[in-house]
């Protein structure tokens, strides 16, 4: 991403004199804003005035007063008349000719045009403030350890209060009494790894089968999502998504990027919360990308258990079996479309080749709809949040009208990894409930990035 962070003081300082001691003077401040500007830093109180303080004496705006920049919000930029406080420096003699004045000018034109556009940089929303842990996981380890070594980056404690309140706050009372007497026989109900990795992971928190399988069923309850699949003018994928949930707090603390290997090889990887073995963002190098997102459906527990109980997968168990068994954007397809699962989702999935996108509305037995891209006929990208796309989203929840707005303001031939960004840091597609943002695209697997959304 091109999203910089701003240089620490020292920092700046030795780069604000090593460009000072080897260009000239108007030269290196007009290098060293356009590098800025490249890099997208925070136009702050600690830039400019750093700034400023290398401009030459013809180069400063004459009859302004000395002002501020205004402490406290980052994102406030003051509406002076050349888009920057003035500096107060004293005038040329007049001496200097009116050659000299007009070279001035002409160069203060340029440089004060330069810090402009670094200030308007600044109004652009707040880069994320983290990435979330980086791990592995062996696959070719025994499903009951594979999570080990994982665990031991977190405290114990901290995970069980956490398994507890999301336990306690999001599953039905009715549904504790029917899965917790049945815990010993889950094991036997779950396809495998997930029921050697669910065991492995219980057993190292100390926390029992059946408050693991709730956990998941939590988990799989209430994922408000938004996912972007989008096709350059030069035919190039790329997805992105925000995934939206409740207890922020807590989760923003365990989530975790997962590099799943296998034969010393990534095989596939995304980004989870701990404790929870399924995926909602994945990534198959160099086939396809998938995210899911809730479909609101009636009577989501009595069907959900049931259909467990029946054998069917969680939905974010499929998207993780898909990673790991689909060769292509095809065939995730066909699984991600019939395979039955235990409740209603959105799959949304991107390939490696143009036209390669898809939205996948599930019922739990099958497809209820297929929605490609559809380049040719202007439909570069495709927008799900967690309703049916022929449908309005209600006015209290329409993330998918600014996504809208904010990708066709984009345009097709400027789509890439920071635009599709941005466009997932626009309000409300970015919210209160948002825990992180995950960018992708299957043909370049070494960008898949995700950050912890502190910033909303």
């Amino acid at each position: 991403m091109g999203c910089g962070c701003l240089p620490s003081p020292p920092v700046l300082d030795c780069l604000f004199q090593t460009i000072r001691q080897t260009q000239p003077q108007g030269n290196a401040i007009q290098t060293l804003t356009a590098h800025l500007l490249l890099r997208s830093f925070r136009c702050t109180t600690l830039v400019v005035p750093r700034i400023l303080s290398l401009v030459p004496p013809d180069l400063t705006p004459r009859g302004q007063g000395a002002a501020a920049v205004p402490r406290g919000d980052r994102r406030h930029v003051p509406a002076y008349p050349l888009g920057l406080p003035p500096v107060g420096r004293p005038a040329p003699s007049a001496a200097a000719g009116s050659g000299a004045m007009w070279r001035a000018a002409a160069r203060g034109s340029q440089l004060w045009g330069l810090l402009a556009l670094l200030c308007w940089a600044a109004a652009a929303p707040a880069p994320p403030s983290a990435a979330p842990l980086l791990c592995n996981v062996s696959l070719d380890s025994p499903a009951e350890e594979r999570w080990l070594p994982v665990l031991r980056h977190f405290d114990p404690a901290f995970l069980r209060a956490a398994v507890a309140r999301v336990i306690d706050e999001r599953v039905p009372k009715w549904v504790h009494e029917v899965i917790r007497p049945i815990a010993a026989e889950l094991e036997f109900l779950m396809p495998q790894p997930f029921a050697g990795e669910m065991l492995g992971l219980c057993r190292a928190l100390g926390i029992s089968l059946g408050d693991g399988v709730l956990l998941n069923f939590a988990y799989e309850s209430t994922a408000f999502c938004t996912s972007i699949v989008a096709q350059d003018d030069k035919g190039n994928i790329y997805h992105g998504r925000n995934l939206d949930y409740d207890f922020v707090d807590i989760l923003s603390k365990i989530t975790v990027d997962v590099q799943f290997i296998k034969n010393r090889q990534i095989a596939y990887q995304g980004t989870t919360f701990l404790g929870y073995i399924g995926l909602w963002t994945g990534q198959s190098p160099h086939k396809f990308t998938v995210s899911g997102d809730e479909r609101a459906g009636g009577r989501w527990w009595e069907n959900a258990i049931a259909a467990f109980l029946n054998r069917n997968y969680p939905v974010s168990w499929l998207v993780r079996d898909t990673l790991s068994r689909a060769e292509d954007f095809q065939s995730a397809v066909l699984r991600l479309a019939g395979i039955p699962i235990i409740a209603e989702v959105y799959y949304i999935v991107g390939g490696v080749s143009p036209k390669e996108g898809m939205v996948i509305t599930r019922n739990r037995r099958g497809p209820a709809d297929l929605w490609p891209l559809n380049p040719l006929g202007g439909a570069w990208f495709r927008v799900e949040t967690n309703y049916d796309h022929w449908t309005t989203p209600p006015p209290f929840d329409d993330r998918r009208t600014p996504a809208i707005k904010a990708l066709n303001a984009t345009g097709q031939h400027n789509i890439n990894f920071d635009t599709l960004f941005k466009v997932l840091s626009v309000k409300p597609v970015l919210n209160n409930n948002t825990v992180y943002t995950t960018v992708m695209s299957a043909a370049l697997p070494d960008k898949y990035q995700t950050w912890i959304r502190t910033d909303t």
